[in-house]
């Protein structure tokens, strides 16, 4: 069905977005529609003059909206939006992985619902001479099609119905083999089966790669942001630690002189603060080691990642070889098919040649009994 509707239509614009739609229960979650980031097409079919959102996730239609102009589309974020569809009775949401991405997929949802505002304006405008014409031709039409659809049930009967070879009469039937037909189709089955399970187990793979994609992705952000905050905390503690040597130095110099340095009073608020600076510097120093072990599981999650792509590699490499026997089955169906029809052509011709050797068999049998008779 969809690839003939992609025959006649062109492609306007195309953006990867995730895809939701509301769950139809509460009306208030999001379903996921797809497990990674799919290609969204808006499409104009110019035999009908509509415009049309479609995605394809595989060999399923994830979206296939018919764009009207009573659709809005809503940006409820700044990477994701969503529009609602009457027809197919639900809410589609897009999830972008930039805000400029969002932007260009709502801008061009403006033009295109207005561009399907002004055909349906100009449908409108036709329809009239439309109804006309098809009142006046439509005694004709109905002859035609009742003729087509009569004719079409009788070809279809003509196909339906299985051939049959006769031999000397329309008694004698040839019954042909199925074993072949049997095994080349289960062999087919069997591939088949197969390939679709090396494309699930990719699919798999694929969605488990963009998770740890994701989570790498946050990792290095809050690796950088963590980064950011240790040399400012290291610069910090060295102004903490010169602050520290200095008021240690003014505690030696007020010991030291003695009787002209300040009262106790000054004394005990200068250890206070030394105290104080000391707890900061341990509580930095504690921040740093916990960052230091987050650290440690990014390079683990990037392990983690790397072994994914492998795996994903090997899948890759499956699949071609998968597609490969596919295709050796494929030519072995057609040889196979050729050489049965080379066969039956063989069988056909020399059942000619016995219905030949039978009439002459017939005819030399009546002239024995004519001589008999004789």
């Amino acid at each position: 069905m969809y690839p003939q509707h992609r025959e006649r239509e062109q492609p306007i614009f195309s953006a990867r977005a995730h895809v939701f739609q509301i769950d139809p229960n509460t009306k208030r979650n999001w379903i996921p529609a797809s497990k990674h980031a799919v290609t969204v097409s808006f499409f104009y079919d110019g035999n009908r003059n509509v415009y049309r959102i479609i995605s394809v996730g595989g060999t399923k239609a994830i979206i296939n909206c018919t764009i009207t102009p009573s659709m809005t589309f809503t940006r409820t974020s700044q990477k994701f939006g969503q529009w609602a569809d009457s027809r197919a009775n639900t809410v589609y949401g897009l999830g972008f992985a930039t805000e400029q991405q969002l932007h260009q997929f709502s801008e061009r949802f403006k033009e295109v619902k207005e561009a399907a505002r002004l055909a349906r304006e100009k449908s409108q405008d036709k329809m009239e001479f439309v109804n006309t014409a098809l009142s006046i031709a439509a005694p004709q039409l109905s002859d035609d099609l009742g003729f087509l659809l009569q004719f079409s049930q009788d070809l279809g009967d003509e196909l339906q119905s299985p051939p049959v070879m006769c031999v000397n009469g329309p008694e004698d039937k040839m019954f042909r083999s199925q074993s072949a037909d049997i095994t080349l189709s289960s062999e087919k089955e069997r591939i088949k089966k197969m390939l679709s399970e090396g494309s699930i187990c990719e699919m798999n793979l694929e969605a488990e790669l963009f998770t740890l994609q994701d989570s790498n992705s946050k990792l290095v952000s809050a690796l950088h942001e963590a980064n950011n905050n240790v040399q400012q905390w290291k610069k910090q503690l060295a102004a903490y630690q010169e602050e520290t040597e200095r008021l240690r130095d003014q505690v030696a110099d007020l010991e030291a002189h003695g009787g002209h340095g300040p009262s106790d009073m000054l004394k005990d608020e200068l250890t206070r603060s030394l105290e104080e600076l000391e707890a900061l510097l341990k509580a930095k120093d504690e921040e740093i080691h916990i960052l230091q072990n987050k650290k440690s599981e990014y390079h683990e999650m990037e392990q983690e990642r790397e072994e994914a792509i492998h795996r994903l590699q090997e899948m890759e490499m499956r699949n071609l070889e998968l597609e490969r026997r596919v295709q050796n089955a494929e030519q072995n169906l057609a040889a196979s098919l050729e050489e049965r029809d080379h066969t039956e052509s063989e069988v056909q011709r020399a059942i000619e040649i016995l219905d030949v050797k039978l009439f002459d068999l017939n005819d030399l049998r009546q002239s024995l009994v004519k001589l008999i008779d004789k």
